[in-house]
């Protein structure tokens, strides 16, 4: 059994270059972690130096598999979930230098790790060149809908960072890492922005969806629908100023949660069906 699980993390040269990545973004949450934990000064930059090696690590694995099948490695869930941490990343380094430099990094290293290391501990199918013409619409719905999950990834990050500074400050005996932080109101900025932009992104990838020639999976359909209408409450109740910073950040976690725990349910229905099947 441990065997079988080993082969399935190591089996491919280029998910090599998954593993890199993974470790990359592992080494830069423990060193971040140490280094607050033994209250010497963190180096945002050394953080920042081994994301950004992970990143090139996962850009590299997409440019070798994306050139080996002929399209954008979305196919399987493996390559999905890859993506997604890609995408995430991608978000993260965008967001601009006040929060970049910050222990958001050292928050988002985790996350990206565990998603590579769910991805690795999938089956991968041989790579092989897809015969088949590729569907345009199919790759943007896809894409954008991908993407918008890494938005909503880094979202669930920016919540609990500011989930765990109300709570700081609430103990009015805040620890070493309260003073690292960005400023709560920057958070709280932050989190809002980036559900906004994977609620854009997410809009984008249902839109072009009705535009497919496939046979519609109305499974996952409907987990896009509900993920939409989460996100979608969250930003309208925070628009209409119905929902205070701290449930937003909390609904931010929530509706994460129930973004991958929908994912994972879609798949092992999936598979449940191929193996009836």
């Amino acid at each position: 059994m441990h065997l079988d699980f080993l082969a399935t993390l190591l089996v491919g040269p280029d998910r090599i270059w998954v593993g890199a990545a993974s470790t990359c973004f592992i080494l830069a949450f423990v060193y971040s972690g140490f280094a607050l934990a033994s209250g010497w000064p963190l180096a945002a930059r050394n953080t920042l130096i081994l994301i950004g090696l992970g990143f090139t690590a996962l850009t590299t694995f997409l440019f070798v598999r994306g050139h080996a099948i002929g399209r954008c490695p979305i196919t399987n869930y493996f390559e999905l979930l890859v993506f997604m941490a890609w995408s995430m990343v991608l978000i993260y380094f965008g967001i601009g230098s006040t929060y970049r430099m910050s222990l958001l990094g050292a928050f988002t290293a985790p996350v990206a790790s565990i998603i590579l290391v769910s991805a690795l501990s999938l089956p991968d199918r041989s790579i092989a060149p897809i015969k088949t013409a590729v569907d345009p619409w199919l790759e943007a719905h896809t894409s954008f809908s991908i993407v918008a999950c890494g938005a909503f990834a880094l979202a669930c990050v920016a919540g609990g960072m500011y989930l765990f500074q109300e709570r700081q400050l609430k103990t009015l005996k805040p620890g070493s890492i309260f003073f690292r932080l960005p400023p709560i109101t920057a958070l709280t900025v932050a989190n809002s922005r980036l559900l906004w932009v994977g609620f854009a992104l997410l809009t984008v990838g249902l839109s072009t969806g009705f535009f497919v020639k496939a046979e519609v999976d109305w499974r996952k359909v409907a987990w896009s629908i509900i993920v939409w209408s989460v996100y979608g409450g969250i930003l309208f109740a925070r628009l209409r100023r119905r929902m205070a910073a701290r449930w937003i950040a909390t609904f931010s976690i929530i509706a994460f949660s129930l973004l991958l725990g929908i994912f994972w349910g879609i798949r092992f229905i999936s598979e449940s069906s191929s193996v009836q099947g």
